[in-house]
């Protein structure tokens, strides 16, 4: 095989390795990714976002939409996607079975009742798994829905994965944080 040579990494190559090498690390599953993302409508508004700096998440355990989740499946560190979800992929589709008209006064207290008031359920409405919000009020009137705010929209995803690190053994649910616009919670 001939004679081995010898290298000396100094410290400014050494550096660029182990960069070169958390760089090599790709998303899987148990793999704690941080990354930054924007959330659009198809006219390009931007409807969310995180910080700069990113937020982390547990990928492959179900806390974000799974067809996001795929996306990002095997992507490494600096990888920038931009893809949109279908409404079913993400907040789904609107219902009109859960926006209702009622008297305000058969909510609660008709001085108590004002738009954004949430209401865990209204008797005879169809049971839904978000709370009704009171969405708009006239004339003693107020409209409910149960909806989430962003149902029956496609929506664009700008993303930027800015650090790829091996979870922890233990529960590390507390210390990765999904942002509601993302999080599959947030979707019910």
């Amino acid at each position: 095989f001939g004679k081995r040579s010898q290298t000396v990494i100094g410290p400014g190559k050494c550096i660029g390795l182990i960069s070169f090498l958390i760089r090599m690390k790709t998303v899987t599953k148990n793999s704690l990714v941080r990354m930054a993302v924007r959330m659009s409508d198809l006219q390009g508004h931007v409807l969310d976002e995180t910080p700069l700096e990113g937020v982390w998440y547990l990928h492959g355990h179900g806390d974000i939409f799974p067809a996001f989740e795929a996306k990002l499946e095997g992507k490494k560190v600096g990888a920038m996607l931009s893809f949109t979800l279908e409404p079913e992929e993400a907040f789904g589709e609107f219902d009109e079975q859960l926006v209702i008209l009622r008297d305000a006064a058969e909510l609660t207290d008709p001085a108590d009742v004002r738009v954004g008031i949430l209401f865990e359920s209204v008797k005879g409405a169809k049971p839904s798994e978000r709370p009704y919000r009171v969405t708009d009020l006239a004339d003693g009137k107020a409209l409910l829905d149960a909806n989430h705010p962003l149902a029956g929209w496609t929506l664009r995803f700008d993303v930027k994965i800015l650090e790829i690190a091996e979870a922890p053994e233990g529960d590390v649910h507390d210390s990765a944080v999904v942002p509601d616009f993302l999080s599959v919670q947030g979707s019910v």
